[in-house]
């Protein structure tokens, strides 16, 4: 038997961290999990190592923060890791823009401890979770990985310098094998409903909230913007499932072991937009429950159409994205009736 593989992945109790996983662990990888809890759960670790059954026994978990680089220090020298899997980062728009430093310090300054840690225990294999953000206000779609990038906020801009060092690092250090992934819109849930989407306070995607309005923990979805030049006047998004956004994962790891792998970037969608009320539609078809809507002027920052060229992960990966908007609402309205309150209920008072 040849031993396992092992793979550090921070943020791993997050959501697309934990479906992530998941699949590491389903295809046999040893994963090590570090996460501050500062937005996800402890108990999706504990989900995520039962629906792995007997594979559930390679999974290990620290709490820790990777701004913390003693703690993180020891992790690297218990555990000889193949490659890192970075998704650990805070990912609000709109608290981005209220508190820069917080997440200039949190994203930028607990990368480049993890990258810094990395270096200095020769593990020089990085998967990194970037974002469509990186592309701003796309003139045009669909968005290749070769358009000019732009961040319209402070959260876009963390990604998008993160991915600068990490061309940086490769430029000074050609031994670095580093992949950018950058997702469109990442929606659903594991099919068991075991495992979900569970943003602490209000949620800055449109599917945890218009899940929140299903179980009745909202009143009613508002819809930003409904006079763009769209097939129904609401914006458009490439949205993802998360079992195929966690799959991309395990491609592009594959990858890192091909020669001449540098520093390369792929988007990870579906290269179809969607737009909010078709959501909404599919949504209410799943789920059988009707979602009131509020109509509202557009958002700043709202970008009118955005999604994916898929080409190049198709060719290069060897990835395509499996799952439609139906399976996405299914797997999503699935998750929301089993756990109307994410992992953790309600304290009642």
């Amino acid at each position: 038997m040849l031993m396992a593989k092992s793979i550090l992945v921070t943020g791993g109790a997050g959501y697309i961290g934990s479906h992530t996983v998941l699949q590491l662990l389903l295809g046999g990888y040893r994963t090590v999990i570090v996460d501050n809890l500062d937005n996800s759960s402890e108990i999706a670790v504990r989900r995520v190592k039962e629906l792995a059954g007997d594979l559930g026994k390679n999974l290990s978990f620290h709490k820790l923060d990777l701004r913390d680089k003693r703690a993180l220090e020891k992790v690297f020298a218990s555990t000889p890791f193949e490659a890192v899997i970075h998704f650990a980062g805070l990912k609000a728009v709109g608290e981005s823009v209220q508190k820069p430093l917080l997440y200039y310090d949190n994203n930028l300054v607990g990368t480049i401890t993890l990258l810094e840690v990395m270096a200095a225990h020769g593990c020089k294999k990085l998967v990194f979770s970037s974002s469509a953000t990186v592309y701003g206000w796309p003139k045009e779609v669909p968005c290749t990985e070769e358009f000019p990038l732009s961040a319209a906020n402070p959260y876009g801009r963390t990604k998008l310098f993160i991915e600068e060092i990490c061309r940086d690092i490769y430029s000074s250090d050609s031994e670095w094998k580093i992949i950018l992934l950058r997702y469109f819109n990442p929606v659903g849930a594991h099919p068991s409903g075991y495992i979900g989407e569970d943003p602490r306070g209000i949620p800055n995607n449109l599917m945890p909230f218009v899940q929140q309005v299903a179980v009745g923990r909202r009143p009613a979805l508002t819809v930003f913007g409904t006079d763009y030049s769209t097939k129904d006047g609401t914006g458009v998004r490439d949205y993802i499932h998360v079992v195929d956004l966690a799959d991309g994962h395990i491609a592009a790891l594959r990858k890192l072991d091909a020669a001449g792998i540098g520093c390369e970037v792929y988007n990870l969608g579906t290269g179809k937009g969607t737009s909010v009320l078709e959501m909404v539609a599919a949504f209410e078809k799943a789920s059988g429950k009707k979602i009131p809507l509020v109509m509202s002027a557009r958002r700043p920052g709202d970008a009118e159409i955005v999604y994916a060229s898929t080409h190049k992960a198709e060719k290069e990966l060897n990835w395509k994205a499996k799952y439609g908007i139906d399976e996405m609402c299914r797997d999503q309205w699935n998750w929301a009736s089993k756990n109307p309150y994410g992992y953790e209920p309600p304290k009642s008072n």
